[in-house]
């Protein structure tokens, strides 16, 4: 394992005083504010407690009032509606939330979720001609279309009105359609720019919905919202929170029409607090594996079914995905272990600044995580290539300060299709220049990249001693949540405190401890840290450690557990860097 490089911000103590007084709060609590950027009270009470109320008038958003105005005019005259979505978390909910609330009003309404291998990603002109053919009028996209100028001249050949709703960069030039709801427009002055293609899809609920009188229909689309909204990691600041504080509130409160209630039942999470953990590690992935797996349309049956009378096809759909997930994960857990192997055992590979790994036949839905697991492993960026009858599907992922969009831009003559953002992308090449594509996006990255760009980095909020995490902490630090880009898990670290007991080897791979300082003994938990249990061993009398503070249950008994992220022998240095830390990128 590499090791990380501690850093922390710092932040003006007078204005931490003076936000704790305002709000009541710990000096922990003000602090970890002030590093979010929420040093004036009143920004701060809203970020702690986010309402529906707080959400902006959705016609502020460019595009809309012509979206909304077709949407009525449709639905007046009875006419055909298609909700084009996307094969990920974030468009399966986009697609549901606009395909329900336009039945509700009375809409004749279908939806087509593109197939990743049969399909491809986004709009395409023959979607619209198998639409056309069903006697389709008017498409509406959600999460894509942005760049999709072939396709909507296509829809217009076809007589096919078209409405885009989307969150991606926008081109030079939108596609000729008859409305554009994207908050990323240039001409767009809406004040929230990072909305999840689910959070656009909302805003146009939420205008269809006010003026048809049916507000109050509103929290039962933010929960639905809030699943795609989390998943797709956008940062969790402005709407994007409201609508993830606030839905995670109503799935954990219930009750829930019958397919998302099989979908959570599936999951073992009935009657249990659903927290963003939940949603990105057990709901999502169930939903996501659809998309990679087979289709997309299992998932979006499963969240459209609400009638009780559903509830076995239902829980048969809800089963499927939790097969088609076991299967993703098989075919992830091969694929990084070949690719791991290629790294570690091929210098031409192992050895460069960017890893391009290539393999026959990967599955192409997972190789996007494997290429996230490769950048987790070795902190570098990294393409992973599918090779299937002489054409390589890649799917890339990068560290902070790489520009991985850039590096494919130096090498695109390389590449029939590539594109994506800063820190994700995809391309399509032909299978013989996978070598030269190697080479050339390593030139780029070597002149950009200094050997300390490669080492991990782990940013702490604040020194903590153990004594200080109390009861009333713990509720306060339950306020920030959920976390995520723009708001992250806040992490602490102690110096110098003594193994009180441990460490524990559980299951081959986790270090179990606890921790005295000052007399107070404290638990924590070292995941997937088995191999570092001499560090540990070797350093009891004082160990750094770096950790979130959670709780955990045993016998009817709450305790405090430490989720240790990092631990070091003591007395190094922790880089200092200057004020509140920036905004995550929101792609």
């Amino acid at each position: 394992m590499i090791p990380r490089i501690w850093q922390a911000r710092s932040v003006d103590t007078g204005t931490v005083e003076t936000l704790a007084r305002a709000l009541g709060v710990s000096r922990v609590t003000a602090r970890l504010l002030v590093l979010r950027g929420l040093s004036d009270p009143d920004d701060a009470r809203r970020f702690l407690s986010p309402s529906l109320d707080q959400l902006h008038d959705p016609m502020r958003m460019a595009g809309m009032a012509a979206a909304v105005t077709r949407l009525e005019a449709a639905i007046a005259s009875g006419e055909r509606i298609a909700i084009h979505g996307d094969y990920d978390v974030d468009g399966v909910t986009s697609t549901v939330i606009l395909r329900r609330a336009l039945e509700l009003l009375g809409g004749n309404v279908t939806h087509f979720i593109p197939e990743r291998l049969r399909d491809g990603y986004g709009l395409q002109p023959a979607s619209f001609e198998r639409l056309a053919a069903e006697g389709v009028t008017l498409v509406v996209s959600v999460d894509c279309g942005i760049r999709a100028a072939e396709a909507a001249m296509r829809a217009r050949e076809l007589g096919v009105d078209l409405i885009i709703t989307d969150h991606h960069e926008p081109d030079t030039e939108l596609p000729d359609a008859c409305a554009v709801v994207n908050p990323k427009r240039p001409d767009c002055t809406y004040p929230d720019k990072q909305l999840a293609g689910v959070g656009v899809a909302l805003k146009v609920v939420q205008a269809l919905c006010g003026r048809a009188g049916h507000a109050a229909w509103l929290p039962a689309f933010v929960k639905i919202a809030a699943i795609g909204t989390l998943a797709d990691v956008v940062p969790l600041v402005g709407e994007n929170r409201i609508i993830a504080k606030v839905g995670l509130a109503l799935l954990s409160k219930g009750p829930h029409k019958v397919g998302l209630r099989a979908l959570l039942d599936s999951a073992g999470l009935t009657g249990k607090p659903i927290d963003g953990y939940h949603v990105g590690f057990v709901i999502a992935p169930r939903i996501n594996a659809a998309g990679r797996m087979s289709t997309p349309d299992i998932a979006a049956r499963l969240l459209l079914a609400s009638d009780e009378a559903l509830e076995p096809e239902a829980r048969q759909l809800a089963e499927q995905l939790n097969t088609e997930n076991l299967r993703r994960r098989e075919e992830e857990a091969a694929i990084v272990q070949q690719a791991r192997a290629l790294v570690e055992r091929d210098p031409a590979i192992g050895a460069r600044t960017v890893l391009v790994v290539a393999g026959d036949h990967w599955h192409r839905g997972v190789i996007g995580i494997v290429a996230s697991k490769l950048v987790d492993a070795f902190h570098r960026p990294a393409i992973v290539l599918s090779l299937d009858e002489g054409v390589a599907h890649g799917s890339c992922r990068s560290i902070a300060g790489f520009d991985m969009l850039g590096a494919l831009e130096s090498c695109a003559d390389l590449m029939t299709r590539f594109g994506g953002h800063r820190q994700a992308a995809g391309l399509t090449m032909d299978a013989s220049h996978v070598s030269d594509l190697r080479h050339r996006v390593n030139v780029f990255a070597d002149e950009r990249l200094e050997p300390d760009d490669l080492r991990p980095r782990l940013t702490v909020d604040a020194e903590l001693s153990l004594s200080e995490i109390t009861p009333a902490l713990l509720g306060e630090l339950e306020t920030l949540a959920p976390f995520g880009p723009g708001n992250p898990r806040p992490l602490f670290y102690s110096s110098s405190v003594a193994i009180a007991d441990g460490p524990r080897v559980i299951k081959d791979r986790h270090l179990k401890m606890a921790f005295r300082q000052d007399g107070r003994v404290v638990r924590g938990m070292a995941w997937r840290a088995a191999g570092r249990e001499d560090t540990v061993s070797e350093n009891k009398g004082g160990l750094d450690i770096a950790y979130a503070v959670g709780e955990d249950a045993w016998n009817g008994e709450r305790y405090v557990q430490l989720t240790i992220e990092d631990f070091r022998a003591p007395g190094q240095s922790i880089v200092e860097l200057a004020g509140a830390f920036p905004q995550a990128d929101p792609s």
